[in-house]
């Protein structure tokens, strides 16, 4: 017997990691499960230990209770409450794992997640990693990055992100990262979802050596059957810029909507 779909539309999906060219291994971990709809990229936190198990943790446990129990798909608070369910116990998770081995003590990760209803898209982050939506030629930051940088700007210390590295805020501070504590605030919406609609799911190896402006454009020349080719580009450009840090993106393109019976 034919499964279900999941949405409403039809879907395409896309994701890379890389190692750069810069890092001795690659901390970032990128999970994409297209029967579930399930998107999750996490991306250790640099200068921890043991980065790299926390970011496989993170997407191995978020998968996990997605296989174990299906999202409910025509509810969405209740599907909100679940992917936030999910990133919790990969938290905790992480947390005891680094508590009970000494090999594993301090390390942590970001965390991006999206998860497909029917037609809307459940979102989660905590970190500094990213979602964006291009939508109708309009590219969107949809998180808003749990960095020290960005508290500060927010508090209005300074007028923008530049004028606080200018002054000698780093970028890299994170606020919050799962692992640190055994609990950690989730931030999370829902999102309709329009055809044609992309998004992107990234980590700061890729946001640090590509503008949002460069990334619009790259994305908005996605056709259909090319959603691969943008994916590969955004990971070339990155490491012609310098490679600087590991680079982990997916990508969600929202298609026509499928024909009712």
């Amino acid at each position: 017997m034919a499964r279900s779909p999941i949405s409403a539309f039809r879907l395409a999906f896309a994701w890379r990691t890389d190692q750069g060219r810069v890092r001795k291994r690659n901390e970032d971990a990128v999970l994409v499960d297209s029967a579930w709809g399930l998107v999750v990229v996490a991306d250790g936190v640099g200068g921890a230990r043991a980065g790299d198990v926390a970011s496989r943790l993170a997407t191995e446990t978020i998968a996990d209770r997605f296989r174990r129990q299906a999202m409910p798909r025509d509810d969405a608070e209740k599907a909100l409450l679940f992917v936030e369910a999910a990133v919790a116990e990969a938290n905790i998770t992480i947390w005891r794992h680094a508590k009970g081995e000494r090999d594993l003590a301090g390390m942590g990760t970001t965390v991006v997640v999206g998860s497909i209803g029917w037609d809307w898209l459940v979102l989660a982050h905590v970190g500094d990693s990213r979602i964006y939506r291009l939508r109708e030629g309009y590219f969107e930051q949809l998180s808003r990055d749990h960095s020290f940088i960005q508290e500060v700007v927010d508090q209005g210390f300074f007028a923008s992100r530049e004028d606080a590295k200018r002054y000698g805020i780093g970028e890299n501070i994170l606020t919050r990262a799962l692992g640190s504590s055994p609990v950690v605030e989730i931030a999370s919406d829902v999102v309709e979802l329009n055809a044609g609609d992309l998004f992107l799911f990234c980590t700061d190896g890729l946001t640090g050596m590509i503008s949002d402006d460069w990334m619009r454009q790259i994305l908005m020349s996605v056709k259909e059957n090319s959603l691969d080719s943008a994916a590969d580009a955004l990971i070339r450009i990155a490491n012609e810029r310098g490679g600087n840090d590991n680079i982990t993106l997916a990508l969600i393109q929202v298609g026509e909507r499928l024909p009712t019976e």
